[in-house]
């Protein structure tokens, strides 16, 4: 286990303990898939479509609420998380909802499944920033058949180059662009990794994937600050994209 590993799957304990265990079964039994810190429907967005019959693997799926609405769409979900409390309360909800899973401890750089094995891969504030992309997305791209599609959220560029070190994103630079990739966060809040678009689209492609698209999320009106991931303020995210889902599909 690397060190990242071992300190986000200690930081996801605790914040299981403080706030996500109390939110994953009112997020469970929510019946239209939203995105992000700010609950952008994806019918305004149209990013995933038809989930029925589909193989998926959620790398990172954290409580699983994810997983479960496209479990309830008709989507054979198989979720894969590092941290065993983060699972522990998804195996109570499915179990609780009747929602069929499949939930698997392992780290989403290194799944114990066969290559070919899934239609999706999806990753919303999972694998995709907790994971470092330079193991993650070669691993998703082992996992998924020919012509799968990869889908993942993270924070935006912007958002991240104008996140000081202490406090919250403002309205001015505050780190370098160049050279983002690990960002160590004080006390035990862990690790995540950010790179920059053109990496993105370099490190896609050199894994066999073909680019679909790009969303940057406008938290829509009425949204409120996050009660709990508060570090991006709402009035922020009106005005510049604090969020981004990337769509890409994997060549024959």
């Amino acid at each position: 286990m690397t060190d990242y590993v071992a300190k986000n799957r200690e930081a996801w304990t605790k914040s299981n303990a403080e706030y996500t265990d109390g939110r994953a079964r009112e997020s469970w039994a929510k019946d239209e898939i939203n995105w992000g810190c700010y609950g952008v429907l994806e019918s305004e967005l149209n990013v995933l479509g038809d989930m029925a019959g589909k193989d998926v693997i959620e790398l990172g799926c954290g409580t699983a609420y994810f997983g479960a609405w496209l479990a309830k769409s008709g989507a054979h979900v198989t979720g894969v998380d590092v941290t065993p409390a983060q699972l522990e309360t998804a195996r109570r909800c499915r179990d609780e909802l009747g929602i069929e899973m499949e939930l698997i401890e392992a780290n989403a750089e290194d799944v114990p499944l066969p290559d070919s094995s899934f239609d999706l891969a999806l990753s919303e504030y999972g694998a995709s920033i907790w994971c470092d992309p330079y193991k993650w997305i070669p691993e998703a791209a082992r996992l998924l058949r020919s012509g799968g599609q990869l889908v993942f959220l993270c924070n935006s560029v912007l958002s991240m180059i104008c996140l000081p070190d202490v406090g919250k994103v403002g309205e001015q630079l505050a780190r370098p662009q160049f050279g983002m990739h690990r960002f160590e966060w004080p006390e035990d809040e862990g690790v995540e990794f950010h790179i920059q678009h053109s990496d993105w689209i370099r490190l896609l492609r050199e894994n066999g994937f073909e680019i679909l698209g790009l969303w940057e999320l406008q938290a829509p009106e009425g949204a409120e600050d996050h009660i709990y991931y508060d570090v991006v303020p709402v009035e922020w995210a009106r005005k510049w994209p604090a969020e981004e889902i990337w769509k890409a599909r994997k060549r024959g």
